[in-house]
């Protein structure tokens, strides 16, 4: 599938932040949040430094986002990231208002994008979400799979040296 040139630079975006987890060592996941064009909240998971579970990317974003426009509502936003939103992050993508959901590859444990839970669509909500997946997905992909490769080494490195 072909995906728009500035869906696929700012997905580089949310890959950039994702980098940027992975270098505080925590789950590299991403997040950009724009707005006519422009980067206004950005992202990244702070679950491990904090020890606080509601720092995912996308909900450091929003928050962002929302300071940057002065309002809870952000009415004409895309949200890029990494990895399809958890429950948590689609439930403050939709209280958001956010329009227009761009996420990399698929979680298929915690999903709900599509994957486990479709939330985007369920019209019980007061408002959907338009979804595009697969934007950059093997470079998301890869960088989670290298993460939890080098994480299940150094545990795997860490008990040969402790026995």
């Amino acid at each position: 599938m072909d995906y728009s040139e500035h869906d696929q630079l700012f997905m580089q975006a949310a890959l950039a932040e994702a980098r940027i987890a992975e270098s505080l060592g925590e789950v590299p996941i991403g997040t950009v949040i724009t707005y006519d064009g422009q980067v206004i909240g950005r992202g990244h998971n702070l679950r491990e430094s904090s020890q606080d579970p509601t720092t995912h990317a996308e909900v450091i974003a929003i928050r962002q986002a929302a300071q940057f426009l002065q309002s809870w509502r952000l009415l004409d936003c895309t949200l890029y990231v990494t990895l399809e939103p958890c429950v948590m992050c689609m439930g403050a993508i939709i209280l958001a208002r956010i329009p227009r959901l761009v996420f990399g590859c698929r979680d298929p444990k915690v999903g709900a994008a599509g994957s486990l839970y479709n939330f985007a669509e369920d019209d019980r909500f007061n408002h959907q979400v338009e979804v595009e997946s697969g934007v950059l997905q093997q470079e998301c992909g890869q960088q989670l799979s290298g993460f939890f490769r080098r994480l299940r080494e150094e545990k795997k490195q860490k008990k040969a040296k402790n026995s």
